[in-house]
């Protein structure tokens, strides 16, 4: 079970971050074509791959936890509701919304707006999502912290 926590939320930073960084880049260097394939990769497979890594992460995550106390453990299921309401209402929307535009053509004010929301989404998540993971990494002895 934990093997299986550790790969599905590994897949899940990856899948985050490298949306991330290639939307930044394509936004700044590249054509409204280049973007609207990115966005439609984004969709189909990248939400396919996403959105089961991070249930799955959740998942076992839970199960993992269950019975153990203490303050990481704590600390870890209140950041797991905000990572899930940042991906279920901005960053999944966002993504489908950015794709149908995109694949329209149509790069107006509202594309760049709600670009920026899911930048800033993806943003926090990651931030939340490597906190988990270090707080996981000192779970299992894999990290240890100087006091």
């Amino acid at each position: 079970m934990k093997k299986l926590h550790a790969f599905a939320s590994i897949i899940s930073f990856l899948c985050i971050s490298s949306f991330l960084i290639s939307t930044i880049i394509v936004d700044l260097f590249c054509s409204y074509e280049t973007i609207a394939i990115l966005k439609s990769l984004i969709v189909l497979p990248g939400l396919i791959v996403l959105i089961p890594a991070i249930a799955l992460t959740g998942a076992t995550g839970f199960r993992i936890s269950r019975g153990r106390k203490g303050k990481i453990i704590e600390k870890k299921k209140k950041r797991m509701p905000f990572i899930a309401l940042i991906g279920i209402l901005i960053m999944i929307p966002s993504a489908i919304l950015l794709n149908m535009w995109a694949s329209a053509g149509e790069f107006g004010t509202k594309f760049w707006w709600v670009q920026l929301i899911e930048v800033v989404g993806g943003g926090v998540n990651l931030f939340l999502m490597s906190i988990n993971m270090k707080d996981g990494f000192v779970l299992t002895g894999k990290l240890k912290l100087k006091r």
